[in-house]
């Protein structure tokens, strides 16, 4: 049996019941999960999935999917061929990792230095909250990257902390461990 691979993308409006329904449709289909990322951003609850299914249940899979339309809910479906990772294949998976006071850039200044050295980024989370005493707004970010073989981890983390510095945040790199 061919399968299909999909990034399914649904976003809307947070109620309860929304990771029930998306999840009932994509067992009613045949498909399955391979990977996901659920989360409320303000108040809208992103759903972005990897769904594996038979080639042949695909259109009628897509077509099931117009049902989260009529919920208010953005629904979007993108083929995605799994042989692109290949490419990295040889590379080594770290975990970055920054905090400090929240301010304007410290995403962009990372992932352009990241991008210069041909790193890979394969997952971000952010969060913003409050310093328990002060309140003042903090920063911390967590990444899980796939360097090239060739960077090593001295080099990367030197040139992290520099770019660290210049923020005024702390960074710190770790092999990632499964």
């Amino acid at each position: 049996m061919q399968k299909t691979y999909l990034v399914l993308t649904i976003i809307g409006p947070d109620k309860r019941g929304l990771v029930a329904s998306v999840t009932e449709a994509v067992l009613e289909h045949h498909a399955s999960i391979e990977e996901s990322r659920m989360t409320r951003l303000g108040g809208e609850f992103a759903i972005i999935m990897l769904i594996a299914l038979p080639t042949d249940k695909k259109d009628i899979f897509c077509k099931g999917l117009k049902v989260f339309e009529k919920q208010e809910l953005t629904v979007f479906t993108r083929e995605t061929n799994l042989a692109r990772l290949k490419k990295f294949q040889g590379y080594i998976p770290y975990e970055v990792s920054v905090w400090g006071a929240d301010h304007a850039g410290i995403v962009h200044a990372i992932a352009e230095y990241l991008t210069e050295e041909n790193v890979q980024v394969d997952d971000v989370e952010t969060r913003v909250t409050k310093a328990p005493i002060s309140g003042a707004p903090l920063f911390s970010m967590n990444a899980i990257v796939q360097v090239p073989p060739e960077l090593t981890l001295p080099k990367l983390r030197e040139k992290l902390e520099d770019v660290g510095d210049e923020l005024g945040v702390d960074i710190d790199i770790k092999l990632q461990m499964d």
